[in-house]
C-alpha cells in the first residue's frame, strides 16, 4: 500500500501541513511527487484540490481511518519535486504558508483545454482514388449525399503533394460545410482517415523575418564569454555579475553563453524585468534559436501558459524568456539562469511570499547544478557588495559596443527655471533640444517616474525636501479630504503637521510634488502640436499586446515622442532616439525609502542610456531640484563606482542592507484595537533578541486599505538567520494564541 502526503489547497494557516491519504492501487503508477490530486477533506468530505509533497509505504495513522485520493488531475503540469523543495525553501526564508509558496512555483493554476489539430487524409493513394472516383461519386449522388461528393471533388482537384498532406478538419467543416457526422461516416466506410495531434498555442508572434546579423564580440565581451564558459565546461557552477554600461553589449554576451549551454544539451531561463522588454529580447533570441524559445508573462492566456510549460516539460523548448514568473519553468535539464537588469525592483514579489527572484534563482541553480549570470548597467548595491566580497564573480564592460558613444548630459536646476519665471515642466534647455530634434526628424523619449506621485513635500524656492529628523528619508504626505493634512515617517512613526511655509527658507511655495504622464502628454501636444506622441504607462498597456504594439509603432517611426514611466527606460534599443528628457528626477529621490538614492541613480542612468545607441550622437536633459545630490551627479557622469562608494558609507552608518538585514512584519486586521495590540506584543517579543534593533510599531505606508488596518514592526540585524528565527517564532505564536484569530501577518525581508 502506498501513502501520499498532500498539502491541501486552502489558505488557512492551521492547515498548513501535509495530510496523509491512501493511493488507490490503480493510481500507483501514475502518481508522483508534485502531482495535483482531488481529495475528500474534512468532516463533510468536501472535494478539494491538493499537491502531493511526499510518497511512502508507511502509514502515519490508523489505515482504517485514512481516506483515499479520489483522482489524479490529468490537466495541469506536474510540479517537479525540486520545485516543491524550492517552495519549501521560499516558505522558510520569506515567511508564508506552504500553500502560498507552492502556488508561487506552480506553473499552471487551473485546468485548461488542450488544443487539438485534426487532419483528414484519403484512405487510398491518389491513383486508386481516381479509378474509384466515378463509382463512388455516382453512388453518393444517387443517394443525394452532396456533402460526400464535395469532399471527394476537393481531393481530386489537388496535386500529389497537397493530396498527401491532407485537409485541415476546420477547413472541411467550415468551407466545405461537412458535419462531424458526415466525416465520421466516411471514416467508417474507410474512404478517409482522421489524424489528431496536440497543437500548441504560440505566444511568440510578430517576430521579424530579417536574418540575424551576428556582431563580432569585442575583447571585453569575448573575455567574459570565455571565462564563464570555461568554468561551465570544467563543471564549475557559480554566480556571475556583469557590470556593463548601457549599450555595452551585455545581451550579446548572454546569447553567446546561452548558445553554448544549449549546445551542451541544457535548458536556459532568461529573466527580464518588464513585459515591455519581451518583444525586443524575443526578437533577438528567435533569430538565433528559432522555435526552440518561448515566452512566459502575465499577459498570456491560461491556455498559452499551459502550452508553454507543457512544451518545456517535454523538452521542446531550450530557452524560456520572461519576467519573474518564468523562473519556475519546469525544465528537467536546467543549466543556466540569466537575470537581465538584475537591479530592477520588479524582481521583488509584492505578494506573500515576498521573495526576490535573484535569491530564489541562485537557490534553484544550487539545487540542480546550474549557473547564474546577473547583468546590469547599474547593479544593485546588494549584488555589487557581494561581488566585491567574492560571493559573485565580477566582470566589467566599460565601453559601448560598436561605434556608439555615451550621450552628452545636461543637469537643469529647476530652482533656476523658477527664478527665470519658467513655470513649465520643460526647462529652457529641454524645450530647445526638443524643437531641434523634431526639426531633424529624430526621436525623443520623455521619462517621468510616476510611482512617486505626490510622494514628498518640497519647496520650489530653495529645493528643500521635508525630511524625518530621526531617519534619512523624506516624510510622506497624508491626505485628509482633498488636502495634505500631515507628514509622517514610515520608518519610526514621526509625525508633523503639513507646513504652510518652508522650514528652511520661509517661502510659501511649498507643496506636495507630483505630476502624471497623462498631464505630460497633454502639455506636449499643446506645446509641440505638430509632433506625433505615444504614451506608455500602466493605463495604456492594459491590453494583451499593448506593450508590443506601442513599441512597434515607435520603432517603426510612427511617433516622434514617447512619454512613459519606468517601462520605457529599461533595456530598449531605438536607433533614432537622440534625446531623452528626465522630467523630475526628484520623484524617485524622495520616496521615503532607504533605497531612494539607489533607485534614482539606476533610473537616471538607465534613462540616459536610451539616447545615442547607434551612429547618431545623443543628448540627455536631467531636470531636478537637487542637482548637487550624489545620485544625480554620478548618474550624469555614468560613474557607478563613485555612487556605490558614497551609498555604501551611508548604509554602513545607518546599518541598512546589505550591511545589515531588515525584517518587516506587517500586521493586518479589520479590528483596529487588535492590530495595535498585536503589533505592540510582537515588537516586545522582537526586543528579546538582543542582536535585533527594533523599530516601531508604526502605521504602515497605507495605514488602512479596504477596511483592513495595517501596522508595521521592523527589526534590524546583521544575521539573516536570527531574523528568520524571529519570523518562525511569530508564526508559532500566531498558531498557538487564541487572542488574535482576527489578525494575520505578512513578512518581508530587505524590501521596505
Amino acid at each position: 500500500m502506498i501513502f501520499a502526503d498532500v498539502i491541501v489547497d486552502i489558505s488557512v494557516k492551521s492547515l498548513d501541513r501535509p495530510f496523509q491519504y491512501i493511493v488507490p492501487e490503480e493510481m500507483e503508477f501514475d502518481i508522483d511527487i508534485g502531482s495535483v490530486v482531488r481529495i475528500p477533506f474534512g468532516m463533510g468530505n468536501r472535494t478539494m484540490t491538493g499537491y502531493v509533497v511526499g510518497l511512502s509505504g508507511e502509514a502515519k495513522f490508523d489505515v482504517s481511518k485514512t481516506k483515499s485520493i479520489l483522482e489524479i488531475m490529468k490537466q495541469g503540469v506536474v510540479v517537479e519535486s525540486h520545485l516543491l523543495s524550492l517552495a519549501y525553501w521560499i516558505k522558510e526564508n520569506y515567511g508564508s504558508t506552504m500553500n502560498d509558496a507552492i502556488k508561487s512555483v506552480m506553473p499552471v493554476k487551473k485546468e485548461v483545454k488542450e488544443q487539438v489539430k485534426r487532419i483528414i487524409y484519403p484512405a487510398v493513394d491518389m491513383e486508386n482514388m481516381k479509378i474509384k472516383r466515378r463509382a463512388k461519386r455516382d453512388e453518393f449522388e444517387k443517394k443525394h449525399n452532396s456533402a460526400r461528393v464535395r469532399l471527394l471533388d476537393e481531393f481530386l482537384k489537388m496535386d500529389k503533394e497537397t493530396y498527401n498532406a491532407g485537409l485541415d478538419y476546420s477547413y472541411i467543416t467550415k468551407k466545405l460545410n461537412l458535419t462531424a457526422g458526415v466525416i465520421d461516416g466516411l471514416r467508417k466506410l474507410k474512404i478517409i482517415t482522421v489524424d489528431a495531434m496536440q497543437q500548441y498555442r504560440n505566444p511568440v508572434n510578430a517576430v521579424s523575418d530579417t536574418p540575424e546579423t551576428r556582431p563580432v564580440l569585442n575583447s571585453g565581451q569575448k573575455h567574459i564569454v570565455d571565462a564563464i564558459l570555461n568554468d561551465y565546461i570544467t563543471d564549475v557552477r557559480g554566480t556571475y555579475l556583469i557590470h556593463g554600461i548601457t549599450g555595452s553589449g551585455k545581451t550579446e554576451v548572454y546569447m553567446n553563453i546561452v548558445e553554448k549551454v544549449v549546445c551542451l544539451g541544457k535548458q536556459v531561463i532568461v529573466l527580464i524585468p518588464e513585459i515591455s522588454l519581451t518583444f525586443q529580447m524575443v526578437n533577438r533570441f528567435y533569430k538565433r534559436f528559432g522555435n526552440r524559445i518561448s515566452v512566459m508573462h502575465s499577459k498570456l492566456s491560461a491556455g498559452e501558459r499551459f502550452d508553454q510549460y507543457t512544451r518545456a516539460k517535454k523538452g521542446e523548448i531550450d530557452v524560456m524568456i520572461g519576467p519573474r514568473s518564468a523562473l519556475f519553468t519546469p525544465f528537467e535539464n536546467l543549466g543556466l539562469i540569466v537575470i537581465d537588469e538584475e537591479h530592477d525592483t520588479s524582481y521583488q514579489s509584492e505578494m506573500p511570499p515576498k521573495y526576490h527572484a535573484r535569491e530564489v534563482a541562485i537557490q534553484r541553480a544550487k539545487m540542480v547544478g546550474a549557473s547564474v549570470v546577473l547583468g546590469s548597467a547599474t547593479p544593485s548595491v546588494d549584488s555589487y557588495y557581494k561581488a566585491l566580497k567574492g560571493e559573485y564573480r565580477l566582470f566589467e564592460l566599460n565601453e559601448r559596443a560598436g561605434n556608439a558613444i555615451y550621450p552628452k548630459i545636461y543637469i537643469e536646476d529647476l530652482r533656476e527655471e523658477l527664478k527665470a519665471r519658467n513655470y513649465s515642466i520643460f526647462s529652457r534647455k529641454l524645450d530647445e533640444l526638443m524643437r531641434d530634434r523634431l526639426g531633424k526628424k529624430e526621436q525623443i523619449m520623455l521619462f517621468l517616474n510616476r510611482r512617486g506621485f505626490a510622494g514628498f513635500v518640497s519647496c520650489r524656492q530653495c529645493g528643500e525636501v521635508v525630511g524625518c529628523p530621526h531617519c534619512s528619508v523624506a516624510l510622506k504626505p497624508h491626505m485628509a479630504g482633498d488636502r495634505v493634512s500631515y507628514l509622517m515617517c514610515h520608518y519610526c512613526g514621526y509625525k508633523m503637521p503639513m507646513p504652510d511655509k518652508c522650514p528652511e527658507c520661509g517661502s510659501p511655495y511649498i507643496s506636495s510634488f507630483g505630476i502624471g504622464t497623462e498631464q505630460v502628454e497633454q502639455m506636449v501636444k499643446k506645446r509641440f502640436s505638430a509632433a506625433k506622441v505615444l504614451r506608455m504607462d500602466a493605463d495604456t498597456t492594459t491590453g494583451k499586446n499593448a506593450h508590443q504594439d506601442i513599441l512597434k509603432k515607435y520603432s517603426g517611426g510612427d511617433a516622434d515622442i514617447l512619454i512613459g514611466t519606468q517601462m520605457i527606460v529599461k533595456g530598449h534599443d531605438f536607433a533614432n532616439v537622440t534625446l531623452v528628457g528626465i522630467l523630475a528626477a526628484d520623484l524617485s529621490l524622495n520616496v521615503g525609502d532607504y533605497l531612494a538614492a539607489e533607485k534614482t541613480f539606476q533610473l537616471t542612468t538607465q534613462a540616459c542610456g536610451r539616447a545615442g545607441r547607434a551612429d547618431k550622437p545623443g543628448e540627455v536633459v536631467i531636470q531636478t531640484y537637487q542637482p548637487e545630490h550624489y545620485s544625480i551627479v554620478c548618474a550624469a557622469r555614468n560613474d557607478y563606482k563613485s555612487f556605490y562608494e558614497q551609498e555604501i558609507l551611508i548604509r554602513e552608518m545607518l546599518q541598512y542592507p546589505p550591511i545589515s538585514n531588515i525584517l518587516g512584519v506587517l500586521v493586518l486586521s479589520e479590528n483596529e484595537s487588535s492590530v495595535d495590540n498585536l503589533a505592540k506584543i510582537l515588537a516586545d517579543k522582537m526586543k528579546l533578541y538582543h542582536d535585533v534593533t527594533v523599530l516601531g510599531p508604526t502605521p504602515a505606508a497605507i495605514a488602512k486599505a479596504k477596511d483592513v488596518y495595517r501596522r508595521m514592526v521592523y527589526g534590524k540585524c546583521t544575521d539573516y538567520k536570527i531574523l528568520c528565527s524571529v519570523k518562525n517564532s511569530f508564526e508559532e505564536f500566531m498558531q498557538e494564541t487564541e487572542s488574535f484569530k482576527d489578525c494575520r501577518l505578512n513578512f518581508e525581508f530587505n524590501c521596505i
